[in-house]
């Protein structure tokens, strides 16, 4: 009895959201009087709250200051008062900033560290790269156990002159580091991400179970373990970590020797990778597993907004992606306390190995997360389809991307730029003219460009040729169908003057068009772009088109083991 705690996300250097009503949060375990007092760097008062808790077992607190304005030097102090004074405690925590919190979610892109991306080298010399950013990233546990506890214990944030800088999120560091410089403040990323998951893992399971679609993710999990018992479970995955450990040693070898042996060739020397390993109440690809070791530990940390980079693990059912993702939003927007909480998040890139077929799989998911965007208020999509990297899940440049998210932020977040003039163009309505369709889109009133892309048409042509075929002559990128839903090539023609935010699409082999779309693979060539120069996202003016993804690829999530 008598144990308190504070969250660790409360530490020297952390940053506290400015203009917003700052919770601070922890665990207790008995009656208590907790004294929360917020300093500014002069040693003043600026807001202080005291809050009785009664209890008999261990629940969590959540004690709010008034919202302040962005400074620096500020100091947190936190008075545990038990009825028994021998055990009441005090924790002062130095060196606050007042400015902007953003937290940085997903999978492994998101989660792709700054001393592995194509621009981290550059940055990690530079002493002031980082200067007005900090970082702190939820400890990476799947499972509560003595080490979990130890690690959520040491956990901190983190300033730019420590060794950690290297293993921040890439995006998260390039988006913090712009934003700080064209705000002028003090920018926190709060790292919460974990390659290979799908977005049902970062989800309270109430969310999932009122959804007869959703709860596929917790039916698919209970009949994987039906009958087996936590300590088998818990055997079954320690057993797989050991296999997975000793093949990415054995693969190691192989990458020094070869740093371009393909996926296909290790599997056939090692055997086949055994990630993800078995389904299992450890295993953190597990639907609300790192939700309850993860993210419900950070909640509800006072933030400005989320940057999201997922989906590529939902891809083996697009068809319910739209739906999965709104509702993770809502689950999040719930637990932080904010109902308009912004999220930013990345539209999926180019991408195809190279002995994949296209199932267009891709294609859909990119689909549903543009309908989010469309249908949930508060959340903006970045188009990067143009940013993938043949024959690779981790593009290994992350500026752009990053600059993508940091101008709609600047722009849609902050109002520090024109509405809109972060946005790519969209598609918006079709009109059928007799041989011809007349596609409109928004942000694109200022017309097109159009630019080459040879070497990734290049690589299409490549991969189409490994599965036995050839690019239909005319090929543009843009397709039409009549009333058989057969897509041809189609040719395009940009408008003019007032319609310039227009593209005709016509084929001699389509009299009467029905069906539009553009871009419609997983990976191709990205040729037509805003004069924005933020590139068009794909579409279909059609979802009754006639096509389906039947089958996904198994794509290969893991890290890079030979760093």
């Amino acid at each position: 009895m008598n144990k308190f705690s504070i969250s660790s996300i409360f530490s020297d250097n952390c940053v506290l959201q400015r203009n917003k009503i700052i919770n601070i949060f922890g665990y207790v375990d008995s009656n208590c009087e907790i004294v929360t007092t917020l300093y500014n760097n002069q040693h003043k008062i600026l807001s202080k709250n005291t809050k009785t808790i009664c209890t008999e077992s261990e629940i969590k607190w959540i004690i709010s200051l008034e919202p302040q304005s962005e400074q620096e030097g500020c100091s947190l102090k936190i008075d545990c008062r038990f009825s028994d004074t021998i055990n009441s405690k005090a924790t002062i925590f130095e060196n606050i900033s007042i400015g902007e919190v953003w937290i940085a979610g997903g999978q492994s892109n998101m989660e792709f560290e700054l001393q592995n991306c194509t621009e981290g080298p550059k940055e990690l010399k530079s002493k002031n790269g980082g200067k007005h950013i900090r970082f702190y990233y939820t400890p990476k546990n799947a499972w509560f156990n003595d080490k979990y506890y130890e690690d959520e214990k040491n956990s901190c944030w983190k300033t730019w002159d420590g060794e950690s800088a290297k293993n921040w999120s890439a995006i998260g560091y390039l988006f913090a580091k712009k934003l700080a410089a064209d705000i002028k403040c003090t920018v926190g990323v709060i790292g919460c991400n974990w390659g290979g998951t799908s977005a049902s893992a970062w989800m309270n399971e109430k969310y999932l179970s009122v959804d007869k679609d959703l709860e596929s993710y917790l039916k698919d999990q209970e009949e994987a373990v039906k009958g087996k018992s936590i300590e088998q479970q818990c055997k079954e995955y320690d057993d797989y970590e050991v296999e997975f450990a000793k093949w990415n040693a054995e693969f190691s070898k192989l990458w020094e020797k070869d740093h371009n042996i393909s996926w296909e060739t290790a599997e056939k020397t090692l055997g086949k990778n055994p990630w993800p390993g078995p389904k299992s109440c450890k295993n953190p690809y597990r639907p609300c597993g790192l939700y309850k070791t993860m993210l419900s530990r950070i909640t509800p940390y006072s933030t400005k907004g989320v940057l999201w980079y997922q989906g590529e693990s939902d891809d083996h059912k697009p068809n319910i992606y739209a739906k999965l993702f709104a509702t993770m939003i809502k689950n999040w927007r719930d637990d932080f306390d904010d109902s308009s909480l912004p999220f930013i998040f990345v539209q999926l890139p180019n991408h195809r190995y190279l002995m994949d077929k296209d199932f267009k799989h891709w294609c859909l998911i990119r689909e549903a997360q543009q309908q989010v965007y469309e249908s949930v208020k508060n959340t903006w999509i970045v188009i990067a389809l143009d940013k993938g990297q043949f024959n690779d899940i981790h593009p290994k440049s992350k500026a752009d991307v990053a600059t993508r998210m940091e101008q709609i932020a600047v722009s849609e977040v902050y109002g520090k730029k024109s509405k809109r003039s972060s946005l790519s163009p969209m598609y918006e309505n079709a009109l059928i003219l007799e041989d011809k369709i007349i596609v409109s889109f928004s942000n694109a009133d200022k017309g097109f460009i159009l630019k080459k892309d040879e070497e990734t048409l290049k690589n299409y042509i490549e991969l189409e040729k490994i599965q036995g075929k050839d690019l239909p002559e005319g090929f543009t990128g843009f397709e039409i169908a009549g009333e058989d839903k057969v897509y041809h090539p189609a040719k395009f023609l940009f408008g003019k003057d007032n319609k310039a935010n227009t593209i005709i699409l016509s084929s001699d082999l389509v009299q009467q068009p029905r069906y539009a779309r553009y871009a419609w693979y997983n990976y191709g060539p990205v040729t037509v772009y805003g004069k924005s120069g933020l590139p068009l996202a794909p579409f279909r003016t059609s979802t009754k088109d006639g096509e389906e993804a039947t089958e996904h690829a198994e794509i290969q999530q893991i890290m890079t083991v030979a760093n």
